[in-house]
């Protein structure tokens, strides 16, 4: 039995079907991260307001800064007059440097949403093969979607016309903008 371009095209569309919804998903997520990435949310929130040491934050003072909360500190980040401070188990505390105010969270993951943003970014090897995978598959759906007999409104009549059309934004976009 030989299969033809339809029954290919279903089938790895049909096996990686859910890949494909959380990629969608996760991709639109990141093109907006600037103004909102929900990997995240503060399920616990406290106001505090520190004593922020003179001169240069180092790690060591960072530490000495937060060592009263007892939560395990992982690393910091200050930008302007922002302090970030990052504590193992998903707990931050962000502060303003020149008033020593600001607020400690408790964050958890966001169901489903910040799961595929995961995937989306994952470094495991396994998974990287497994996208690779993927990838490939979607270079066979798109190629034997062309390829599928459509009649009038087919590849060959007006399809390739579309295809076109649709390479010219990602063409703009990597080479022009």
């Amino acid at each position: 039995m030989s299969l033809t371009h339809r029954q290919i095209h279903r089938d790895v569309a049909y096996f990686y079907v859910g890949l494909i919804l959380a990629f969608s998903f996760s991709g639109i997520i990141l093109n907006h991260r600037q103004s909102w990435y929900p990997t995240e949310y503060a399920y616990e929130s406290e106001e505090v307001t520190l004593k922020i040491p003179k001169g240069e934050l180092t790690e060591e003072k960072v530490r000495n800064l937060v060592a009263p909360f007892k939560l395990e500190y992982e690393s910091h980040r200050l930008r302007g007059n922002n302090l970030r401070v990052d504590f193992t188990g998903n707990s931050i505390m962000e502060l303003d440097t020149k008033t020593g105010e600001g607020v400690l969270e408790a964050r958890r993951t966001v169901p489903f949403l910040g799961h595929t943003i995961k995937l989306h970014k994952s470094t495991d090897t396994a998974w990287i093969w497994y996208s690779d995978i993927f990838g490939a598959a979607m270079i066979l759906i798109a190629i034997t979607g062309m390829m599928i007999p459509m009649g009038k409104n087919g590849f060959n009549k007006r399809g390739w016309k579309l295809m076109l059309v649709g390479l010219i934004f990602p063409l703009l976009f990597l080479f022009i903008l």
